[in-house]
């Protein structure tokens, strides 16, 4: 039996998932439910309200979610199980305020399939006029749906097929941007570091507003933690991929960025055509023919990519609340291929009710989103001071202080100013959740408290 197998038993559980993912395919998972390309669709967007600064915009980014990443790392060593914030703050902190951190989180995770599906849906419309959106979301769904049932080997492959096609096509813009660059083929487009810092422009609001912008924009590494009791290594695996993931991404969104921002010489603004500002800049600098490939490949990252590694990470948190006894019982029910496959089906129905109520609606779906996730980050650092720094008496206040504080005031700081609908959406459904957690409590299935016989260097690691 591995020391994997007997930390997990020494939690109360039994291995029921598959253990096959490396720590190497965390990463690729990681990378893919982030999106390497993901600055494609909202580049134009982030340029007009960022003064032309995107790259800055995403190193800001960057610097406020590695505290979250830490807190992550510290957590996931500490718990290595498949239920996230859930896990971390029910057995760090106690087991309600676990029960919400589940709830909130769970809030972005059913959702982000769903703004997934819309975005895609809108985006196939565009390339082929007066389709049916909902053909296309459900083409979607399904495909996602089988890869997940078919287990965590085809997940794997799927992920890996997926990076590869982003990171040839990141390539590609790079060529693309340096030929266009180097040989004046846009009037005004030349080399420079403008886009990193124009001192003309930079100011307090604008900081604090491309804050909001880049934290929101990293939303997925945290997915990795949801695969812990499916992986093979010993050293925390879901910590290391969380870091190196977050760091990889970063580093593309600049690079890719910084051309896009070096192509638009020196515009004020995109104005009406910001939602597609990337995708012109392409043809502007090649071709129309490089222009409807990129829109294609983020198509297919978005719609089939990310929206898959949502649906698995959807599907792991409700299995480890529901085998915490906090959501029907049938959901922790294992398939033949060792995967979730009651959860897996069930975030399926859920995920096509929601596509046909939300389309249309892409701004209350992402406000709701990031409430969610946000709302989990802020639990998550608590969890971090009370589980190690108060119980386990630790004495690494950089990791176990400082990083936590600091994470939960930038957090906190976007939260707080967050769109006003997304704070009604999220504070119905706590109250939503306050009445699940009622039901519960009234039914004698409360959340399982801290095992009296855990290790004692899993509280003081």
């Amino acid at each position: 039996m591995s020391d994997q197998q007997r930390t997990l038993e020494s939690f109360g559980y039994q291995q029921e998932l598959k253990r096959s993912v490396s720590t190497a395919d965390l990463l690729v998972y990681g990378l893919v439910f982030m999106v390497p390309i993901a600055p494609w669709a909202i580049f134009g967007t982030v340029y007009d309200s960022a003064g032309g600064m995107v790259p800055l915009v995403y190193l800001i980014g960057l610097v406020a979610m590695v505290f979250t990443a830490l807190a992550y790392g510290q957590m996931a060593k500490a718990f290595p199980l498949a239920g996230s914030v859930f896990s971390y703050v029910g057995r760090g902190v106690h087991p309600v305020l676990g029960f919400f951190a589940g709830w909130t989180i769970l809030l972005d995770y059913l959702l982000i399939p769903t703004l997934l599906y819309v975005f895609a849906a809108e985006s196939m419309v565009g390339i082929f006029p007066g389709s049916p959106r909902w053909v296309w979301a459900l083409v979607f769904v399904a495909l996602n749906t089988v890869v997940n049932l078919l287990g965590i080997s085809s997940l794997k492959l799927a992920n890996r097929v997926f990076l590869a096609v982003e990171i040839v096509f990141v390539v590609a813009f790079v060529v693309i941007a340096a030929t266009a660059l180097n040989g004046g083929t846009i009037p005004g487009a030349e080399w420079g570091a403008t886009p990193f810092w124009n001192s003309s422009e930079v100011s307090g609001p604008l900081i604090a507003s491309a804050l909001s912008i880049a934290v929101l924009s990293f939303l997925g590494f945290d997915g990795i933690s949801t695969l812990a009791e499916e992986t093979t290594g010993r050293r925390n695996p879901a910590g290391r991929a969380m870091l190196i993931a977050l760091f990889v991404v970063a580093f593309l969104f600049v690079v890719q960025t910084w051309l896009a921002s070096l192509l638009a010489a020196g515009r004020e603004s995109f104005g009406d055509t910001a939602g597609n500002a990337f995708f012109d800049l392409v043809e502007a600098a090649s071709s129309p023919g490089w222009k409807t490939a990129f829109l294609v490949v983020n198509v297919v990252a978005v719609g089939i990519a990310n929206a898959m590694a949502a649906q698995a990470a959807t599907s792991r948190l409700l299995f480890s609340m529901s085998r915490d006894r906090q959501l029907p019982a049938f959901l922790s029910r294992i398939g033949a291929r060792q995967v979730p496959v009651a959860a897996i089906l069930v975030v399926t129905g859920l995920t096509l009710v929601l596509v046909l109520f939300f389309v249309g609606q892409i701004g209350l779906i992402s406000s709701l989103v990031n409430f969610g996730a946000l709302s989990g980050f802020c639990l998550l650092h608590v969890s971090v001071v009370v589980h190690h720094l108060v119980r386990g008496r630790s004495r690494n206040y950089l990791l176990h202080l400082v990083v936590p504080v600091l994470g939960f005031l930038v957090i906190g700081y976007v939260l707080v100013n967050a769109d006003a609908a997304a704070k009604v959406g999220g504070i119905a459904w706590l109250a939503v959740g306050a009445v699940v957690l009622a039901l519960n409590v009234r039914a004698g299935r409360g959340a399982p408290s801290l095992p009296a016989d855990e290790p004692v260097e899993a509280v003081r690691s």
